[in-house]
């Protein structure tokens, strides 16, 4: 099931559209699974606080686990920004991708071979976390957004559950699968080498859980989410119904290079590189050789989620993916955080143009050892006023307001 207004959904057309899924269910147990704070834009926090009321209502008992990945947990604050006051903050359940995982099979090293060319060729541990093998739930609601992705291709379906929901095996895996694949091959497309991975655990791992999946398709407008699309099912056709309608909306095709791109990064949402470097990796196919990007980064306070990820990316820095590649032969530390590896190598521009990370917390000592050059926040923000600037062409540069919701390619 499917409904499409690139007007925009109305609440009210979204609740109908809710009970008419699962308002005829009788259920007594309901796992949801929506992303975290990072997927602000998703209008995935408004589906889950109305599921949850609609549980409630029946009688079931609701457990709500955002798919959080390796990302930090969402705050009280944040949390009530993005569900509303219709979910209670601290019963959240927060997973942890180190520790709350079991195992359902594997995704044999033979396929990973084949899908990658050869350039990858171990096998991956198909891990979720416990709550989504337990057999007590009669329904799991796995809630997302549909939106190109430098990992995937384009992002949720499946992904949702083996990475945001998943463990550190096939989230290390699939990061550097793609990195090594090459994230030009992969960004605003849906079979890549990552997709047909999960595709393959998918269909022989979670066949007999009650998923099922509910997707959005959503643009920004003055910073307003505006819900243009929202597709339901269990099966791989809803995840493309929902693809083909995010090429249309989400991607941006320049008719030349930018030269000077200047992108700005939500406080609210953006307070690490890890998440911050999505101004990198948007931008990147679209960015002239020899040109600039400059990222006005007032939230930013550390490069990595958490504490290992960050001392990793501080150790190594965005240096490329060739010097990367010779990193992790060389370092154990990095290869047993190929995710942070890949991450690396996504966050660099491969020598073809600069990057300029403006800050507030992050020091320019600690900018420059990253690998970024470095501007003052304040100094950047009265050239590129993000208060007064829109999203578009202007004089000697290219501004974007959100870089979660596209994409910037060339032709």
């Amino acid at each position: 099931m499917f409904i499409k207004d690139d007007n925009g959904i109305s609440d009210a057309r979204l609740r109908g559209f809710l009970e008419e899924l699962y308002g005829g269910r009788s259920v007594k147990k309901v796992l949801i699974l929506p992303p975290d704070f990072t997927r602000m834009y998703s209008g995935a926090g408004k589906i889950t606080a109305i599921l949850n009321e609609m549980f409630l209502s029946r009688g079931a008992r609701v457990d709500i686990m955002p798919a959080l990945g390796t990302h930090a947990p969402m705050t009280a604050e944040e949390s009530m920004k993005f569900f509303g006051p219709g979910v209670d903050p601290g019963k959240l359940i927060v997973h942890n991708w180190r520790t709350d995982v079991v195992k359902l099979g594997e995704v044999p090293a033979d396929f990973v071979s084949s899908v990658s060319e050869g350039l990858v060729n171990d096998r991956i541990d198909v891990e979720v976390n416990r709550l989504i093998a337990d057999p007590s739930y009669d329904l799991i609601v796995s809630v997302g957004q549909v939106v190109p992705h430098e990992v995937v291709g384009m992002a949720n379906y499946s992904k949702n559950i083996f990475v945001g929901c998943g463990g550190s095996s096939m989230i290390n895996s699939s990061h550097m699968l793609g990195a090594f694949y090459g994230l030009e091959r992969i960004m605003g497309r849906d079979f890549s080498p990552v997709r047909k991975v999960f595709d393959y655990a998918q269909e022989h791992f979670l066949a007999a859980f009650p998923i099922s999946y509910i997707m959005t398709v959503t643009t920004s407008d003055g910073g307003e989410t505006v819900l243009r699309g929202i597709y339901s099912g269990e099966g791989r056709r809803s995840f493309e119904q929902a693809v083909g309608h995010s090429q249309d909306v989400n991607l941006v095709h320049m008719k030349e290079p930018i030269k000077k791109a200047v992108v700005y990064l939500d406080p609210s949402e953006f307070k690490s590189t890890w998440l911050g470097n999505k101004a990198v990796y948007r931008t990147r196919m679209a960015i002239a050789d020899g040109g600039s990007l400059v990222v006005l980064a007032p939230g930013v306070r550390r490069f990595g989620e958490d504490d290992e990820n960050d001392r990793l990316i501080r150790k190594y820095g965005y240096v490329g993916r060739k010097r990367i590649l010779e990193l992790v032969a060389e370092n154990e530390d990095l290869r047993a955080n190929l995710s942070v590896a890949a991450h690396l190598i996504h966050g660099s521009s491969d020598g073809r143009f600069s990057i300029t990370y403006c800050t507030r917390y992050l020091t320019e000592r600690e900018v420059r050892g990253a690998g970024f050059d470095y501007m003052p926040y304040g100094e950047a923000a009265r050239l590129y006023d993000p208060e007064t600037l829109t999203d578009g062409e202007h004089d000697g540069f290219y501004y974007i307001s959100n870089p979660a919701l596209g994409l910037w390619t060339v032709g």
